[in-house]
């Protein structure tokens, strides 16, 4: 099985039935997350219902991305036997911050620390990270694995760099906030659901998932505003939406 399954959509914090970002990335057995923003751990746990990952990407420190990977630590720290520490793809930042929740105990005694950017060989996956505008260090994400890719933003502003990102991406999945007067600052860090299609389009993208709503948005209004930068298959991260990897889009 080859697939992505979406654990959170929201961006900030999560509406009710719903969680903030998170991906879960299938691959003949091989278990990859992306992101463990609010309310993804119970979500991931009940796709995996035994708890076993491979390996963790976190794109940047803010809690809506991350804070449920703390609630892994404490499953795997607390609730399971010691074994091999969980292989942890992030930048810098993202550990000091949940330190902070249990500044008595070392969450490296769980994890096993590789910093973005940077290139890695995970499992069957070539993984770059690559960095993004944001507020705090960010890293965009791209695995690929027998000429099929998948890229993620992470939250990002518009960059020529997500060209380079999801360059021919089989799913490409961004962050399509739509936060009010956000395309008027000066210094962007964020990024509206007609910029998500642009971007996908000048990568080549076969498909575009939209992901990391501001909560109460039109998500058919945002598939919608893409469509009209991006003329592959476009859609809204549901959560417990499966996308199979590899096959022709619908």
């Amino acid at each position: 099985m080859r697939q992505v399954t979406v654990l959170g959509s929201c961006g900030a914090f999560p509406e009710p039935g719903r969680a903030c970002s998170g991906f879960a990335v299938d691959w003949n057995g091989y278990r990859v997350v992306l992101d463990l923003g609010y309310a993804t751990l119970p979500r991931l746990l009940r796709h995996w219902p035994d708890g076993a990952v491979d390996a963790v990407v976190i794109t940047h420190e803010h809690p809506d991305h991350c804070v449920d990977l703390h609630g892994l630590f404490r499953m795997r720290f607390y609730g399971q036997p010691a074994g091999p520490r969980l292989p942890l793809f992030c930048p810098p930042g993202v550990l000091d911050r949940l330190s902070g929740l249990e500044p008595d105990v070392d969450l490296r005694t769980v994890f096993d620390l590789h910093p973005l950017p940077g290139s890695y060989r995970v499992g069957p996956f070539d993984l770059t990270g690559l960095s993004l505008p944001h507020f705090v260090p960010n890293a965009g994400i791209r695995l690929v694995a027998d000429g099929i890719v998948v890229a993620y933003s992470g939250d990002t502003g518009p960059t020529p760099a997500l060209a380079e990102l999801g360059r021919d991406a089989d799913l490409f999945i961004v962050e399509a906030t739509d936060h009010d007067g956000e395309s008027g600052r000066s210094r962007r860090n964020l990024m509206t659901s007609t910029e998500a299609g642009l971007w996908a389009r000048r990568a080549g993208a076969r498909r575009l998932m939209l992901t990391h709503f501001w909560p109460g948005n039109d998500r058919a209004a945002a598939v919608a505003a893409a469509q009209a930068e991006f003329e592959g298959a476009v859609l809204a991260a549901q959560e417990g939406l499966a996308v199979m990897l590899g096959i022709p889009a619908n």
